[in-house]
């Protein structure tokens, strides 16, 4: 029986996967060795827009493999995807308190070529954990675990679908809540750009 947590490697994940990681901190996995799902948050990231919840999607290589390990999964740069969503948190975030804070650094991610999804999610989280000041050394499946108790598997435990988890989030200031209202567990820069070196004390 698998005794570490593990998680998966999403795409600027939702708040809720730091609260998590804090909760096994040192004691944890990120999953190298599964096959690739779809529709998750290891390609997408959930950001609040001027007209509420936007999704921003990685485009990947399906290719002719059906079970593509998420390690090998490509990234597909037929069309300026990053771009699009560099754009986007522009224009969602422009007037954040934090963004410009972070921006010169951030843009690294969208201005240089990836080619492996796995590479890319990875130096994204390695820089957000440097931002919420968190020294996690991070460790890596070497196989594919069945047998993992339920409270200790997350590769499925927080999904973009699962919007009602009963989970009791505090409120921080968000650019467009005097629209809509607060929005939780959306993506971790959604924190970042909004509450700055305060996100830390936040999760």
């Amino acid at each position: 029986m698998q005794s570490s947590a593990i998680f998966p490697l999403f795409y600027l994940p939702p708040i809720s996967y730091f609260s998590g990681l804090k909760d096994f901190e040192g004691h944890f996995l990120i999953e190298k060795e599964e096959h690739f799902p779809k529709q998750t948050y290891r390609n997408r990231a959930r950001i609040y827009s001027p007209n509420g919840s936007l999704d921003l999607i990685v485009p990947v290589i399906r290719g002719n493999k059906v079970h593509t390990k998420v390690k090998d999964v490509k990234i597909s740069n037929e069309f300026n995807w990053q771009r699009l969503h560099w754009k986007s948190f522009e224009s969602c975030y422009r007037n954040s308190a934090y963004f410009e804070f972070y921006e010169d650094e951030f843009a690294h991610f969208y201005h240089n070529k990836f080619e492996f999804l796995f590479d890319f999610n990875l130096e994204l989280l390695e820089w957000i954990l440097k931002q919420l000041k968190r020294e996690v050394k991070l460790e890596f499946t070497s196989e594919y675990f069945d047998d993992i108790a339920p409270d200790l598997d997350y590769r499925s435990k927080i999904h973009f679908k699962k919007v009602n988890d009963n989970t009791i989030y505090k409120p921080y200031f968000q650019v467009f809540d005097d629209r809509e209202g607060f929005k939780p567990n959306l993506s971790i820069v959604d924190l970042l750009f909004n509450q700055g070196p305060q996100s830390k004390s936040y999760i």
